[in-house]
């Protein structure tokens, strides 16, 4: 992963509400979440959570699938597998075999 590509996945989440939202995704697992349903478990207004949906979406965070008149959003997990290893693959001040096996954990989940 690119520094450039890293940075505009920590600005989107950067703000408290991407944040719950993503976290709600990552706690949903692979059937994910109705946009309605996350904005009444996160108490938002639908409209200000579809912007910050899309944020994500943009960061490569999660994804969007449209079922009928509804959206599904999914955490994409390869992005926060990306962003994980992005953080760690220079770590342990000059020994990276200390991060390693946390480094091949995060590549081998299957989330």
């Amino acid at each position: 992963m690119e520094s450039s590509h890293a940075l505009t996945a920590f600005a989107a989440l950067s703000q408290q509400t991407r944040l719950d939202a993503f976290r709600l995704l990552i706690e949903a697992g692979s059937e994910g979440m109705i946009a309605g349903d996350i904005a009444a478990r996160l108490d938002v207004r639908p409209n200000t959570l579809s912007a910050n949906l899309s944020v994500l979406t943009q960061a490569g965070l999660a994804t969007a699938t449209r079922e009928g008149r509804q959206i599904r959003y999914r955490a994409e997990m390869a992005g926060l597998k990306g962003v994980l290893t992005f953080l760690m693959q220079d770590c342990c001040h000059g020994n990276p075999a200390l991060c390693q096996p946390v480094i091949d954990e995060v590549a081998l989940c299957d989330c």
